[in-house]
């Protein structure tokens, strides 16, 4: 496997070595001893799967208190996901940074702990998948607003309004949000 820096500290793209043939391919997508040798020594205590139709957009989410790290990765279809430095003590506080990830591209994101994160669907069917290091507390959520332009996030809309919950309408600006020391 190999780790990507991002900008974002501890925030990483991992390729995954994938073995392919005729027949299809091969990928570990989780192998605790191998992501420790990689510096990723993580516990994970619960697995979410989400499946959206093109055009939905899901954060920016975090928690606090409780918050999780998560490993993120597209096994149908693909996504724009992006992440926001939350911690005040993090030398990439305030930075954002948006990544493709694809069924195709067969990327992983590590999500840090402090960091909020969200993607954009850019497929139907698009089956997304990441393994938290705490379990997910709603008292203990929060959402950015996804399109405060003080996140610099520039997601790939193509003219098209995202379909949003009513909670991530209602996202606060980083000006307002809680953050992390």
């Amino acid at each position: 496997m190999e780790l990507i820096e991002t900008g974002i500290e501890g925030c990483v793209l991992i390729e995954p070595k994938v073995f392919g043939d005729e027949r299809g391919f091969f990928l570990e997508s989780w192998n605790a001893r191998a992501f420790a040798e990689a510096g990723l020594d993580l516990t994970f205590v619960q697995d979410n799967h989400s499946r959206s139709a093109r055009g939905v957009l899901r954060g920016m989410h975090y928690q606090k208190p409780g918050p999780q790290g998560k490993l993120v990765r597209v096994v149908a279809g693909a996504v724009y996901d992006a992440v926001v430095d939350l911690r005040r003590s993090s030398p990439s506080f305030g930075k954002s940074a948006g990544f493709e990830l694809s069924a195709a591209n067969k990327r992983m994101l590590w999500v840090p702990e402090g960091l909020a994160h969200g993607f954009l669907t850019l497929e139907d069917g698009t089956d997304f998948l990441y393994k938290c290091t705490a379990p997910y507390d709603p008292a203990n959520e929060h959402s950015l607003l996804w399109n405060d332009p003080e996140l610099g996030l520039d997601w790939p809309l193509g003219g098209m309004e995202p379909r949003l919950s009513q909670k991530d309408a209602a996202g606060v600006p980083l000006a307002q949000a809680e953050l992390f020391a």
